[in-house]
């Protein structure tokens, strides 16, 4: 051998970790999935690692930072006979990765944008208003501090995944009326409780059915009155003439009959045909003979 041969410097995979920033477990998981090829061993039986293998550290540590899954670093690298990295036979592999990456991570901005825009939301209308679209809670700002209860807000929050937010803003417009009319609230909530009471121990020929029922027409009939007082009926009328401009209608989120069945709702037989009298007492014409 020459006297002026110097052997190339080959480092142990401690020393190599060290260097590109990773660590020997890393290392050892790249030459398990095919990513790094397995190096020389010296006399020690140990691995070491040549400057060439330093090179390909480097590229995959700095790829797996920039977020492309190691999967495809491989992929990218085995490209072609003789790829060794970008710049290779691969290279033209590693462009079409990270075109993807990029798509990706476009992907995901817009989705942090958009969870950005409802925190923010939800700071400014107080967390559970904000829970509400926007449509929603442009009918609800305007109302005094407090007047809404918890109770209206889960109502309107139902309602939007059942019917969306253009169903749920109509419905927004009870819960206003009922909050400028502390008689209304009072009667609503009578009303409810007269409702409730009509449990599994009420037979459906009970006349509390009836009689529940007629109150009920009664309160809808002052509600409807109070609300075409106020105006907001003309307000609802335009979101429905808002929505017949639209090039696609807002798509229902998901159908009655699929809310019913999925929301524990529990209604008993002298319940439901309390519900079923009212409706005959508001659309007489529709009644079955």
């Amino acid at each position: 051998m020459p006297a002026s041969f110097v052997p190339p410097r080959q480092v142990k995979i401690g020393d190599a970790a060290a260097f590109v920033g990773s660590t020997p477990r890393a290392i050892r998981h790249y030459h398990a999935i095919g990513l790094l090829p397995e190096p020389e061993r010296g006399a020690d039986d140990r691995r070491r690692y040549g400057y060439e293998d330093m090179i390909r550290l480097l590229w995959i540590r700095r790829a797996a930072d920039a977020g492309i899954a190691l999967d495809d670093i491989r992929d990218a690298f085995t490209t072609g006979p003789d790829a060794s990295g970008p710049g290779a036979d691969g290279g033209d592999d590693i462009a079409g990765v990270l075109e993807r990456l990029e798509e990706t991570l476009a992907g995901r901005e817009a989705e942090l944008r958009r969870q950005r825009a409802a925190v923010r939301r939800m700071r400014t209308e107080g967390s559970r208003m904000g829970l509400l679209s926007d449509l929603v809670t442009a009918r609800l700002r305007h109302l005094p501090e407090g007047s809404l209860r918890q109770n209206d807000l889960d109502t309107l929050l139902v309602t939007e995944r059942i019917f969306g937010p253009l169903g749920a803003a109509v419905q927004s417009t009870r819960f206003a009326v009922l909050a400028a009319h502390p008689a209304l609230r009072e009667e609503s909530d009578r009303v409810d409780r007269a409702e409730e009471a009509l449990d599994d121990s009420v037979a459906v020929d009970d006349p509390r059915v009836a009689r529940v029922a007629a109150q009920r027409h009664a309160f809808e009939q002052a509600l409807n009155a109070a609300i075409e007082e106020s105006g907001l009926d003309e307000e609802d009328d335009a979101l429905f003439d808002d929505q017949d401009g639209e090039d696609e209608p807002e798509p229902r989120v998901m159908s009655v009959g699929q809310a019913i069945g999925k929301m524990p709702y529990d209604f008993s037989p002298a319940r439901l045909r309390c519900m079923e009298l009212a409706l005959e007492l508001a659309f007489p014409d529709s009644a079955a003979p």
